[in-house]
């Protein structure tokens, strides 16, 4: 029986690839260094993302999506964090989290209301974390009181990516603390509801234009037709939705030292010193291949982890292994290349540091590395090493 490897891809997922390399490239990279000034996405870029149908990809094409695969979502954030990490994460979270949790548990009325604009309009956040709930996700303290044909949101949502542009929320709450992890309910929530607001921008190391802000529940009125599944259920939601968004972090990850590892390629091409080339001396040629030794089992390990995704196959370890692997990799990566490139390494006139930056997030959100390891152990002591 002949195997397909992992990293080869259908002639669908090439072209698609390709496409959205290009648009890296040609659209997203020459503007990169403002959005980097200004803290914030250019809302041109994030227009054209939705114009390519990056920002619904796997939305079956009857509510107005791409109608593609997970794997595809996790190569267009891979290309386009080999440009820009930031961009990478706006369409992450849209496609891996919000858009991802809404079509395996939203109804049919739901999904009709709101896919059209998702797919071509709103960016969306999801909003789980809280001060005193990080990695202990479900110690929230939001609360939905019960106001019989609504509830109404009280509480405050921390570090919530896509906030400042965010039209829509999916966020959770407890209808009962005395319910512990079973009193959490998801609610779908959109901007201009009276009381939802959006609090302090946090001033960030790395992924600087991606907006991560408080969100401000002051008596946020939601109708009942916007819970999301049941009630009751929304630590379930999440919990799926984090195992798969895992994935696309892993894919920003290898994105980011990728982009970091070509960039700092080229630059030793054109340095010289004693004479010659930095890429000639074996020393540095050593180096490039403990790189790419490693940014390739990292992509293979997402690359496969996806794929189990989209093939209804079980992935939780998988998904975990992928993402702590490949944010090791990307922050080992990334440094090296700024190395490589020297004194300049340590400026801002090249990228190499912006690379370093932006890779230091992907062992923090959407569950830390120790939680990926935790993960990890639980999986393999439950049921076994497959």
């Amino acid at each position: 029986m002949q195997v397909q490897p992992l990293t080869v891809l259908t002639d669908e997922e090439q072209m698609f690839k390709d496409a959205v390399a290009a648009f890296a490239k040609g659209e997203v990279a020459p503007k990169v260094a403002e959005m980097e000034k200004n803290g914030a996405h250019d809302p041109g870029l994030m227009k054209q993302c939705f114009e390519m149908g990056l920002m619904g990809i796997e939305v079956p094409e009857q509510y107005g999506g791409a109608g593609g695969s997970f794997f595809m979502a996790c190569l267009a954030v891979e290309e386009i964090a080999k440009v820009d990490g930031s961009l990478a994460v706006f369409v992450d979270v849209q496609n891996t989290l919000v858009l991802n949790c809404l079509l395996r548990h939203g109804n049919e009325e739901q999904k009709k209301r709101y896919f059209p604009r998702l797919t071509t309009e709103w960016p969306a956040a999801y909003a789980l974390t809280e001060a005193g709930s990080g990695s202990d996700a479900f110690a929230l303290r939001c609360r939905a009181h019960d106001d019989g044909d609504s509830y109404r949101l009280e509480g405050t949502k921390l570090w919530i990516t896509n906030a400042a542009a965010a039209q829509f929320f999916l966020i959770f709450a407890t209808v009962d603390p005395a319910l512990g992890y079973k009193g959490i309910t998801a609610f779908l929530v959109e901007r201009d509801m009276p009381g939802l607001k959006i609090g302090k921008k946090e001033d960030k190391l790395g992924i600087r234009a991606s907006s991560t802000c408080e969100v401000l529940l002051d008596g946020v009125r939601v109708p009942k037709s916007n819970v999301l599944g049941e009630v009751g259920k929304g630590y379930k939601y999440a919990i799926e939705t984090l195992n798969e968004g895992r994935i696309g972090i892993g894919a920003q990850m290898i994105g980011i030292a990728r982009g970091a590892f070509d960039a700092g390629i080229a630059y030793t091409k054109e340095r010289k010193q004693f004479g010659k080339a930095v890429s000639d001396f074996q020393g540095m040629q050593f180096q490039f291949a403990q790189a790419a030794t490693e940014l390739e089992s990292a992509r293979l390990m997402v690359y496969n982890a996806a794929r189990l995704k989209d093939a209804g196959r079980p992935f939780v370890t998988e998904a975990a292994m992928a993402k702590l692997m490949a944010s090791q990799v990307a922050e080992r990566v990334t440094s090296r290349v700024v190395e490589w490139y020297g004194g300049y390494g340590f400026t801002s006139d090249y990228p190499a540091e912006k690379f370093f930056r932006d890779a230091k997030i992907g062992q923090i959100y959407e569950g830390t590395s120790n939680m990926q390891l935790q993960t990890i152990a639980k999986q393999i002591l439950t049921e076994g090493w497959k």
